[in-house]
């Protein structure tokens, strides 16, 4: 059963209508703003459920209703400890980041440190900031361009130009209130259609399998296990790293990365925005369990259907026509006859004494579908230039939803999944043309301009950075699995940005001076540590924090002392 390219009538008209009604009402209601303040910080009148709403928008992007099933499907909840920081963060920057950029009346969050540091340290962290979130914008744009490739046959290049283009016309035309509007319809979207979806994956189950049966079926399969308390650094998801590397990364995303706080600036005053954290923080917990569990779902539902060694239909596709195509269905006959016993011992649902024979029969499979990614890799040794992704966990839940669900709701997960894209490419894209309208262009003009050509000039650095991120899109690779990769992009920078605010808050002897130094060093030595595998990604955010914290302090120490010997 492989994924059809040709949607229903029905389905085009949902999905049509869905994101026409998103461009053209995010660019009508937002069609008179005229002036910087409008244009840049939604003319701060933002009420703080639109804030919550458009935080976990900008945040909950294509990658995560794609990503995170498939994440689940085949590891099971244990990825929702990465976010169990978020809330420990959400509280400190209610307490510290909101009061302070409010009270400085900032643009842009990386203005604060011009006039706490300098100016080179405000353009270094800006340009961090735009390095790392425009790759991350060309990614969130790749994301759903690939799914809807394999549905619709399309090409990759076309795809990516389209869902690029749709979000620059609102982002340009409307700034940060467009964005904010539209990411309200989004979430909407969205909420219903991974409600549905959940909904009738459960009552697609056998009629005597209800969901507590589900769950114990998914518990013996070892994706119910959502704590891990061990030290062990090569497991990426821990109850530690979550709270620590977590917390750290939070922080700075929701602190420091400009495509959030722009969200939380626009607030019509400091309570409606931190009200707005908090909603974003008691909310995204449960709605990433809860996407989990539709993965783990999925999972249950696939011991009694029918489902492919691989779950990319490109891969199948070219393994048909190599030479490996005996082995690999050799591999897919064994799949078949692990899939057939255990849906005769699961009929009932998992009884104590066949825990242990459907532990052994899921090993064996994984193990298949090791060897015929293997078989997927040797393929692309062959062919480099027509790489084909081995790794199938992005296409787990579009391969159900396509070849499951009803016509109609096909047309409104993928509207939920464009939808998703929309919403978190528009905010990066808007955060980015900000970003360099006010820290960049702004800073470095001599001359006085009207609050109209700024407006003119963050209008055109939209488009500029729209058009990098669709570039960044085409020559885009997925890279073991496409929410892990946003997040290490992230990872590497984050860390280092937030310990320059962390500095610049708290510790106020260090000088712009040690802090620029001290930066550029850490940030070599994280792509370094990185690069060479030597701590699991979460990890990163907290080392860089702490790396530039005391080189800069250190820094500054060896200043003063060589002040005070010269004198």
């Amino acid at each position: 059963m492989e994924i059809q390219p040709n949607l229903h009538t029905i389905d085009w008209i949902v999905l049509s209508i869905t994101l026409i009604f998103i461009v053209v009402y995010g660019t009508y209601v937002t069609r008179k703003n005229t002036n910087v303040q409008d244009y840049i910080k939604g003319g701060n009148d933002t009420k703080w459920w639109t804030i919550g709403l458009s935080v976990m928008a900008t945040q909950a992007s294509a990658i995560t209703f794609l990503s995170t099933p498939g994440q689940a499907f085949h590891s099971g909840m244990g990825f929702v400890q990465f976010y169990f920081g978020l809330p420990i963060a959400m509280v400190i920057i209610c307490v510290v980041f909101i009061p302070m950029y409010h009270k400085l009346k900032v643009y842009t969050a990386y203005e604060f440190l011009e006039g706490r540091f300098d100016v080179k340290t405000r353009t270094l962290t800006a340009i961090l900031f735009l390095i790392q979130r425009g790759l991350s914008a060309g990614i969130t744009i790749f994301a759903p361009a690939i799914i809807l490739s394999a549905v619709l046959g399309w090409d990759l290049l076309s795809l990516n130009i389209i869902i690029g283009f749709l979000v620059i016309i609102y982002t340009v035309s409307g700034g940060t209130k467009a964005v904010n509007v539209t990411q309200k319809q989004q979430m909407i979207i969205i909420f219903l259609g991974m409600f549905i979806a959940f909904w009738m994956i459960v009552n697609q189950l056998p009629t005597d399998i209800t969901f507590t049966k589900a769950l114990e079926i998914a518990g013996a399969s070892g994706k119910m296990g959502i704590l891990d308390f061990s030290f062990d650094l090569n497991n990426r998801y821990t109850v530690w790293s979550g709270f620590i590397g977590g917390t750290f990364l939070m922080l700075s995303y929701f602190g420091t990365d400009q495509s959030q706080v722009q969200r939380y600036l626009s607030g019509k005053s400091v309570r409606e925005s931190q009200l707005g954290m908090v909603f974003n923080g008691l909310l995204k917990v449960p709605m990433q369990f809860f996407i989990l569990l539709v993965g783990v779902m999925v999972f249950v539902f696939y011991q009694f259907n029918s489902s492919p060694l691989n779950f990319n239909p490109k891969a199948n596709e070219v393994v048909q026509k190599s030479s490996y195509k005996a082995d690999y269905q050799k591999l897919n006959g064994e799949h078949i006859v692990i899939e057939n016993t255990k849906k005769a011992l699961l009929v009932d649902g998992i009884q104590k004494h066949e825990v242990a024979e459907i532990q052994m029969l899921n090993s064996k499979d994984s193990t298949l579908k090791v060897a015929s990614k293997e078989i997927i890799d040797k393929i692309n040794l062959e062919n480099p230039l027509e790489k084909i992704e081995s790794n199938d966990k992005d296409y787990v839940f579009i391969h159900f939803i396509l070849n499951n669900l009803p016509k109609g709701l096909i047309g409104l997960l993928l509207a939920v999944i464009l939808s998703a894209a929309m919403s978190s490419t528009a905010s990066e894209l808007n955060a980015l043309a900000s970003t360099t309208a006010m820290d960049l262009y702004k800073r470095s003009n001599k001359t006085e301009k009207s609050e109209t050509h700024y407006v003119k000039a963050s209008k055109w650095f939209t488009l500029l950075w729209g058009i990098i991120a669709i570039s960044v899109a085409c020559v885009a690779n997925l890279f073991d699995n496409l929410i892990q990769l946003v997040n290490i992009i992230g990872s590497i920078f984050y860390g280092n940005v937030l310990g320059i605010f962390l500095l610049a808050f708290f510790i106020k002897y260090v000088k712009g001076n040690a802090v620029f130094i001290a930066a550029i060093i850490t940030q070599i030595l994280i792509i370094i540590v990185w690069y060479l595998d030597w701590l699991p990604y979460l990890w990163l955010n907290l080392l860089g924090c702490i790396l530039v914290m005391i080189i800069a302090i250190l820094f500054q120490f060896l200043q003063k002392t060589t002040d005070y010997v010269n004198n």
